[in-house]
């Protein structure tokens, strides 16, 4: 090691005390606030050439509390499946619900009910009926896609063909068009 000719008291700046760490923290500090301060204009014509966010999403209808058009005298209907898309492309998300009946046994049929919410409005409301009960189908695969509801249901081919064991097996689609929905049933309609 190399020893310096210059005296160790004439070297005091190289010895450094809290004194010089305070300073120093608090220079930096004064550079920090100072840039965030004063910026260049062509710094702040960025930012406000910056794309907007976008805004927040609406949320599709929730199913609780909804009155539901389904019959169950004591029991309580039951959302079996649900999901939601732009059906009516407005631009807000319905939600597409799956009801039966609570039933102790037995396989009750459902009925698939369209629901809205309006930005103003306490809850949501049935806007549409797609399958009602009383057409004693059991929807058995259901989804929300591309702007259109799809189902596959089981059913019976005449009013005879008991409840236990339905004889038919379908699927349907629809889709909003000139302000009603719109079924189209595939052609693979089948027997069980």
């Amino acid at each position: 090691m190399q020893h310096s000719a210059v005296p160790e008291l004439e070297l005091a700046h190289t010895n450094t005390r809290p004194i010089h760490w305070v300073a120093t923290a608090t220079a930096l500090a004064a550079v920090v606030a100072l840039s965030s301060v004063l910026q260049p204009d062509s710094a702040r014509a960025a930012q406000a050439s910056a794309p907007q966010a976008k805004p927040a999403t609406a949320v599709a209808p929730a199913t609780t509390g909804v009155d539901f058009p389904i019959r169950c005298g004591p029991q309580k209907a039951v959302v079996q499946k649900q999901a939601s898309g732009d059906l009516d492309g407005d631009g807000r998300p319905e939600t597409v619900a799956v009801v039966h009946c609570d039933a102790g046994m037995g396989t009750p049929p459902d009925g698939v009910y369209v629901l809205t919410q309006a930005a103003n409005a306490a809850k949501p409301r049935v806007v549409a009926t797609l399958i009602a009960p009383k057409a004693r189908e059991t929807v058995t695969e259901f989804a929300v896609r591309d702007g259109a509801v799809l189902a596959t249901m089981l059913g019976y081919s005449t009013q005879d063909v008991p409840s236990c064991c339905p004889d038919v097996k379908e699927s349907a689609k629809w889709q909003w068009k000139n302000g009603t929905f719109v079924r189209s049933t595939p052609g693979n309609t089948q027997s069980v």
